[in-house]
C-alpha cells in the first residue's frame, strides 16, 4: 500500500469502524495497489481515477463489498 496515496480521512473511517475493520483494511490495500485516488464520499472510502468514481468500500449487515460505479460497463476477460 502506497502511503502517499492514503487519505487521512479514510484512516478516520477505519478507526471508527465497529464491524468489518480488518476486511476494510484489506480491501483498501488491494484498491490502493491499483493506483487510484482515495477519498471519502457518501461517508465511505471512494476511489477515483482522473476524477471519476471507480469503486466504493461499503459494509452491510452480513457482508462488506466493493461497489463498482458503472460496473456493467466493465469487460470481463475471456474465459471468466
Amino acid at each position: 500500500m502506497t502511503k502517499s496515496r492514503m487519505n487521512p480521512k479514510v484512516d478516520g473511517f477505519l478507526r471508527k469502524a465497529k464491524k468489518w475493520k480488518e476486511e476494510f483494511e484489506k480491501l483498501r490495500s488491494i484498491v490502493l495497489d491499483c493506483e487510484l485516488t482515495e477519498e471519502i464520499k457518501w461517508t465511505h472510502p471512494c476511489y477515483t481515477f482522473q476524477e471519476k468514481n471507480i469503486v466504493l468500500i461499503h459494509g452491510f449487515k452480513d457482508y462488506c463489498a466493493l461497489l463498482f460505479h458503472k460496473g456493467a460497463l466493465f469487460r470481463m476477460p475471456m474465459g471468466f
